[in-house]
């Protein structure tokens, strides 16, 4: 009984260990396996600094649209390299986030990230892809 006990503490104790190293792996592997899992982690990329696995977030396509006096179109490629160089880095604001349209296959999400003295809107579109959901556009504008 004592060497049953025994060998259940020490599996317990790998498997949070590896649950722990595999939480700090800056390559993990996001869960995009239901939209509000894509959404939520698209939210952490973006005001929490959270850039591990952020490769598979974006669609291949992916394209962000700045609005605004001037007006920007940013490639999928420029839009990681800037949150990879912001990993870690917290924005000090309030976040909401609604769900304007969704199928199975398709949504469409207002992300609103409130700033002391401006806010920002950020219109985003998800696909599943296989399975797998990813960010396919986002247009931001500013208030």
């Amino acid at each position: 009984m004592k060497t049953l006990i025994k060998t259940f503490a020490a599996a317990a104790l790998i498997a949070v260990s590896t649950c722990t190293m595999a939480a700090g792996n800056p390559g993990k592997v996001l869960n995009l396996s239901t939209a509000d899992l894509a959404i939520d982690s698209y939210v952490s990329v973006m005001t929490e600094g959270m850039s591990g696995g952020v490769e598979q977030l974006f669609a291949a396509d992916f394209s962000q649209k700045i609005q605004g006096e001037n007006a920007r179109t940013n490639k999928r490629s420029e839009v990681i390299s800037f949150l990879k160089k912001q990993k870690g880095e917290k924005l000090n604001c309030s976040t909401k986030t609604e769900i304007l349209e969704e199928s199975e296959n398709y949504m469409v999400a207002r992300i609103t990230m409130k700033f002391e003295t401006f806010t920002k809107t950020d219109l985003v579109t998800l696909m599943n892809e296989s399975g797998s959901w990813k960010i396919a556009s986002s247009v931001n504008s500013y208030k």
